[in-house]
């Protein structure tokens, strides 16, 4: 996950930074050399909101987007999350889809460096049977980025799952369907431990969280990390020395480089497929200003993962506390590994499948509910996946069946 995107983002990095020396001597090639924008780091807040409207442009689904206020702590609070240099009220970037009257409510969770837009190809088939609410998680995206001051494990999953919590009940929400992909899966599983009393089902989409490092650390990983750039990233990893440092590193030499990452992740060289230019422009453009903007959240990884993405703290061993029906999609390349969701099965008392590489019928009344998933779960070279809901009820029906754009994802 995170490790390997450190890795490659270094890398790309370095070539950039080879690549932007400054001359010595003024003249035009000076005045070619340096952007005219005085701004180092070229983004803002703003430009976030900007760049996301920019991007969800390309959307059918009307929608309307707030910045939910979710308090600002009374003195002596323990919440950490609350704690900054100022009192300020924090918010959470929220996008919610128009639905039809009555129908059942889905809150999605973006991962690890991403952010609500990610979702983008996904919203209009989901908002054909869904109240879709999609949020950027605190630190992150157009939501408040305060200090992040955590310094434990506890705390920093308190940071998410209780703003998360204080989200809910500014939107009065309950019973609603919580999926989470990757980090976000991590996060909504923990928050469905806490408070299973709100979540009707739990999706997981390559949830983080779930693989032991002493069970499943892999021998490359072991003979990585032996090697002196195994021991570099490492300590990088354990200073918290994130990729988006290396982006605000750049200055405005920034968006040039997360464009070849957006290419190489979500254009012709990730699956064969290509976004067309207006999404490939809006998504490298959205891309750029909430990974260059303060760091607040991103910190996080060091206190709940070790490197290579292995938890602190497994999902694996609360599997017995599992109280909400929990259905798992992975895919046949996924970074995350499927073998912990196995094992936490077995000592699950609800209703759990694990779905990896699915193939499923299609019924015919179900055939305008589309969403392609293979734009998000990068690196995942997932077939199409039919999720079906009914009476509250998940039902999964497999039968080969493929469409160019990997997962697809339904919930009639």
């Amino acid at each position: 996950m995170a490790a390997e995107e450190m890795r490659r983002a270094s890398a790309s990095a370095a070539a950039a930074a080879a690549t932007a020396e400054v001359p010595a001597q003024a003249g035009s090639r000076w005045a070619r050399a340096w952007p005219p924008s005085p701004r180092w780091i070229p983004t803002s807040t703003d430009r976030i909101i900007a760049a996301e409207k920019r991007l969800l442009s390309v959307v059918k689904t009307g929608y309307v987007q707030e910045q939910v206020n979710i308090g600002s702590a009374p003195p002596g609070s323990k919440v950490r999350w609350f704690r900054s240099a100022s009192d300020e009220p924090r918010f959470i970037n929220t996008v919610t889809f128009d639905s039809k009257e009555n129908a059942p409510t889905l809150v999605m969770l973006h991962g690890y460096a991403a952010s609500q837009g990610f979702f983008f190809r996904n919203f209009d088939a989901l908002a054909n049977r869904f109240r879709v609410i999609a949020i950027d998680q605190l630190g992150w995206g157009g939501s408040s980025r305060p200090d992040f001051t955590c310094k434990s494990t506890e705390e920093t999953e308190a940071w998410f799952i209780d703003s998360f919590e204080e989200w809910r009940k500014a939107k009065n929400l309950s019973n609603f369907i919580l999926l989470g992909h990757s980090f976000g899966g991590y996060v909504a599983a923990k928050y469905a431990l806490k408070h299973p009393e709100h979540v009707q089902h739990l999706i997981l989409v390559g949830p983080a969280g779930f693989s032991s490092e002493t069970e499943h650390r892999s021998e490359w990983l072991t003979k990585f990390l032996a090697t002196w750039k195994g021991m570099l990233l490492n300590h990088l990893w354990e200073s918290n020395f994130t990729p988006s440092r290396i982006l605000r590193g750049l200055g405005p030499w920034g968006p040039g480089l997360v464009q070849k990452y957006t290419g190489a992740r979500f254009g012709t060289r990730s699956n064969g497929e290509l976004l067309t230019d207006q999404e490939s422009a809006l998504l490298t453009d959205y891309t750029y200003h909430t990974l260059a903007a303060k760091a607040s959240g991103e910190l996080c990884l060091k206190y709940l993962f070790s490197f290579g993405a292995f938890p602190r703290k497994p999902l694996l061993e609360c599997a017995s506390d599992w109280k909400v029906p929990t259905t798992f999609i992975y895919g046949q390349d996924d970074w995350m590994n499927y073998q912990g969701a196995q094992q936490a099965r077995k000592d699950m008392k609800v209703p759990c499948e694990i779905i990896r590489d699915p193939k499923v019928h299609l019924a015919s009344w179900q055939r305008r509910i589309v969403s392609d998933y293979s734009f998000y779960t990068t690196g995942s070279r997932i077939k199409p996946l039919w999720l079906c809901s009914a009476g509250g009820s998940f039902r999964v029906y497999r039968q080969p069946f493929r469409v160019p754009l990997g997962c697809v994802v339904c919930v009639p």
